[in-house]
C-alpha cells in the first residue's frame, strides 16, 4: 500500500502555496487526534484563485476542477504544518459548498472534485468520509466552491 506522499508523487500533482486566513480565523486546528481544516477556497499554483459562479461562468466540469484545487490547497494546508500528508490517518468529514445560480442542481458532482482527490492520496478506504455538498449563493471574493473537512490523526 502507498503512503499519501508516494501517492502525491506518483500522482505528479503540484501543491499550491498553503492559504493565509482572510480574516479572524486559524486555518487548521488539530484536538486530539482530529485535525479540522477551515474553509479553504481555489488557490492555484502561482497564488491566485479560480473565480466565478457555476452555471454562469463556469460549467460543471470546470466547477469540478475547481473543487479538486481546493483539495490541493488543503493537501498544501496539511502538509506545511504537520510535515507530511503521511500524518493523517482517514478522511472523517468533508462540507463543500457551490457558488452556482439558483436552479444548479449538481452540488455532490461538483465535490466529487475534492472527494476524488482524497481518495486518490489516502486510497478509497481511508480517503473517502461522510459528505455534504450544498449550493451557495455566493462565496468570498466570488470564488466557486469552498470546503472544509474533519480528519483523524494517525497515534
Amino acid at each position: 500500500m502507498n503512503s499519501a506522499e508516494a501517492n502525491l508523487k506518483k500522482l505528479g500533482l503540484e501543491l499550491p502555496p498553503a492559504p493565509k486566513p482572510l480574516g479572524v480565523y486559524k486555518p487548521f486546528l488539530i484536538d486530539g487526534k482530529y485535525l479540522h481544516l477551515s474553509g479553504h477556497g481555489t488557490v492555484k499554483s502561482d497564488g491566485t484563485l479560480i473565480i466565478g459562479r457555476v452555471g454562469e461562468d463556469l460549467d460543471t466540469e470546470q466547477g469540478k476542477l475547481a473543487a479538486r484545487q481546493v483539495g490541493l490547497a488543503m493537501l498544501a494546508t496539511i502538509k506545511a504544518n504537520l510535515g507530511s500528508l503521511d500524518r493523517v490517518k482517514r478522511v472523517i468529514k468533508v462540507l463543500g459548498m457551490v457558488n452556482c445560480v439558483p436552479h444548479f442542481e449538481k452540488h455532490p458532482y461538483i465535490i466529487n472534485g475534492c472527494s476524488e482527490l482524497f481518495a486518490e492520496i489516502w486510497g478509497e478506504d481511508n480517503g473517502i468520509g461522510v459528505r455534504s455538498a450544498v449550493g451557495m449563493g455566493s462565496l468570498p471574493d466570488n470564488i466557486p466552491v469552498e470546503i472544509e473537512a474533519l480528519f483523524e490523526l494517525k497515534e
